[in-house]
């Protein structure tokens, strides 16, 4: 689980460089005078970047040598250099050099007559130093690192239990073997590097005649955009570091010396190996809720009661088998939908596909420029059309990231709307490990606001307003600001008070400035930021009032939850948008209401606590930006929030939750005071 982590976190860099210090680049290539409101300049922050990351980036690969390749060792798992193989291993090795990998390479040759190639984004590849004879004129040439073939390969072992688990990288076997692509030259030195881009797309949508053309051309030209990175190995020699900078027209902070795979990323292999099972998480197997048990017809529970489905823990198959269902119901007369990201192997967008060949009305709204998935939703949006189905490509100017599903049935007594709205996006893979909620709601006064927000979206009606639904970017952001400002009026008129947000990152300005004014009036603020909050707490006069949390844990958190408790009245949303100026402004969002009381009853009084309570995963952020860990009182049990939403799936399951359960926890509950009587 710690290699997946590393993992995580080189991808998650990855990201960073292309789009993050890529725009920074560029503000300071334009020579911008803009500050933020931190009152750095550009380059101000891109030196702040550069030195933290460089940090971060030591302790990354630190903690690999020192901790985890041993631990791996010590568990009968070898990554090897190809030099250290026994003399059989070494005679393996190169067969399947000669048979698998020669094949597939092109040396790149460096000189007047050949330009330096344009890389791909993140390729890996060998930069090999050469001379026609001793002493003679050095020869450069580039060797890629073939993204087809796996980045560590297994090598072959025996049937008994105790026998070792061995690997090599594929770039380090290339290396080894690289004078057989050079015959007759004097290898001079191989080095590894890779390259990162710029990979942000770059589109004029009030230009644009075709956007998913637009888009298709985009793409091909970002995997060849401006460099803004360079990785290295750390024995790499300074004239090849400064060559490659060369290059690559980047500094001394660009480059980054890396004891170990050029990616974590490509420890990957090892994460799948079912052998390895006993060093990872215990397997988990979502539940189905019990309103919705095995073979239930869930239009006909619709009718009788919202479901509030609390993902991973509560099965997403509930919505994909709902869409199908809509799919082969001949009942169902059309079915709307927005599609941000979804599988390569999508259950939804088959269904939907199925449901246009049945004859159906099918309208997707799909999102062709969710990051890194712009490809995969181009080829699905053409799936689509050629199904017969309404495909819009959102909204010009706003990227459409609500998780929205509005079918209409012909029931027995009239035309009927059936509604999910949820926080996570309509993908199977990635609902096994985000933590999101889904609404499955007949109740007209959301469905109807529901329609009205795709026809909205998809003709040339402009926003009415709505009472239930907050939508981005019309009203959603306005609207948080006045439920914020009612409870600091609730909370100087005496009245009780409190705000609870669970987010994934806290951002922007107004919002932070109405908390601090929140704060200063005496309204207990709790926030649950998993990632980036730019609000400082515990701050003396600013912000004595807020306590902020960040829980990461086995699953990612991905759900949002916003609780204002209004005297004694609280209002619950879950909601798919972040407070961040890209979520209120450049997004279509949607933070819908929890108004069923049982629902709302089970998100204050059990879901919202176990997070605040959280122990075991949870980070307390510091005034000064720092994060605590969070530990209980000693000898209480540990809490920890999503260990007890899956031992109450699994005793749930079970059928045996009381007998079954673990010490009980005192929580500190969310004490909602009833409203005055009038």
């Amino acid at each position: 689980e710690r290699v997946k982590f590393l993992g995580i976190v080189s991808s998650n860099l990855d990201e960073f460089f292309e789009i993050r210090v890529a725009g920074i680049k560029q503000q300071i290539a334009s020579e911008t005078s803009d500050v933020g409101p931190d009152g750095m300049s550009p380059t101000e922050t891109f030196e702040a970047i550069e030195r933290v990351t460089h940090e971060m980036v030591a302790q990354q690969y630190a903690l690999w040598k020192q901790e985890v390749e041993p631990l791996l060792q010590k568990n009968n798992i070898f990554i090897h250099k190809v030099s250290e193989l026994s003399a059989k291993r070494a005679a393996w090795a190169r067969r399947y050099f000669q048979q698998e990998v020669f094949p597939m390479l092109t040396p790149l040759a460096v000189d007047a007559s050949h330009p330096f190639p344009q890389l791909l984004n993140k390729s890996h590849n060998l930069f090999v130093r050469a001379r026609m004879e001793r002493g003679g004129e050095l020869l450069h040439a580039i060797v890629q690192v073939p993204r087809v073939l796996p980045r560590l390969i297994p090598l072959p072992r025996g049937e008994a239990e105790e026998e070792p688990w061995d690997y090599i990288f594929l770039a380090a076997l290339i290396k080894h073997h690289i004078a057989e692509l050079f015959p007759g030259l004097i290898l001079d030195g191989v080095h590894a590097f890779r390259v990162t881009r710029n990979s942000d797309l770059y589109i004029d949508e009030e230009e644009a005649e075709n956007l998913l053309r637009t888009i298709e051309q985009e793409l091909r030209r970002s995997s060849r955009g401006d460099a803004v990175r360079l990785e290295v190995e750390t024995d790499c020699p300074k004239e090849y570091r400064e060559l490659l900078l060369e290059f690559f027209e980047l500094g001394e902070p660009d480059l980054y010396k890396l004891d170990g795979p050029l990616s974590m990323a490509h420890l990957a292999p090892l994460l799948t190996n079912d052998a390895f099972a006993r060093l990872k998480d215990r397997p988990f197997q979502p539940v189905r809720d019990p309103a919705l048990p095995p073979h239930a017809n869930i239009f006909e529970v619709m009718r009788k009661q919202d479901v509030l489905l609390h993902h991973p823990y509560e099965s997403f198959d509930t919505i994909v088998e709902l869409i199908e269902n809509a799919a082969r119901d001949p009942q169902v007369l059309a079915v709307k939908i927005t599609l941000y990201r979804t599988s390569g192997d999508s259950a939804v967008v088959e269904a939907l596909i199925e449901a246009a060949n049945a004859g159906k009305q099918v309208t997707a709204l799909v999102e062709l420029r969710a990051r890194f998935d712009e490809a995969a939703n181009i080829q699905w949006a053409r799936r689509l059309e050629e199904a017969g189905a309404h495909v819009v490509y959102g909204v010009v100017g706003l990227k459409t990231h609500c998780k929205a599903l509005l079918i209409v049935r012909r029931d027995t007594d009239r035309l009927r709307q059936y509604v999910h709205l949820g926080t996570g996006n309509y993908h199977p893979r990635t609902a096994r490990g985000y933590t999101d909620f889904s609404l499955l709601t007949t109740a007209t006064e959301l469905t109807d606001e529901v329609a009205i927000v795709f026809n909205t979206l998809t003709g040339l009606a402009g926003y009415p307003g709505l009472k239930k639904l907050l939508v981005a970017p019309f009203d959603l952001s306005k609207r948080i600001i006045g439920f914020i400002e009612r409870e600091r009026d609730h909370a100087m008129a005496g009245k009780p008070a409190r705000i609870i947000a669970k987010l994934n990152s806290l951002v922007d300005q107004e919002i932070i400035e109405k908390l601090y004014e929140a704060s200063c009036a005496g309204v207990k603020i709790d926030l649950i930021v998993r990632g980036i909050c730019c609000l400082r707490p515990k701050v003396p006069g600013l912000s004595d009032n807020i306590c902020v949390i960040s829980i990461v844990g086995r699953f990612l958190e991905h759900s949002r939850i916003y609780y204002f408790e209004n005297a004694g009245a609280p209002d619950v949303f879950l909601a798919s948008a972040d407070w961040m100026p890209r979520n209120f402004l450049r997004r279509v969002e949607i933070a819908f209401p929890i108004d069923d009381p049982a629902l709302r009853e089970e998100i204050v009084t059990e879901i919202l606590p176990r997070f605040l309570n959280d122990h075991g995963k949870a980070r307390e952020l510091q005034a000064d930006g720092t994060y605590v860990r969070l530990r209980g009182e000693d000898g209480a049990p540990r809490s920890q929030a999503q260990l007890h939403f899956r031992e109450r799936s699994r005793r749930q399951a079970r059928a045996s939750a009381e007998s079954q359960g673990p010490r009980s926890l005192k929580l500190s509950p969310i004490t909602v005071v009833p409203p005055e009587r009038t």
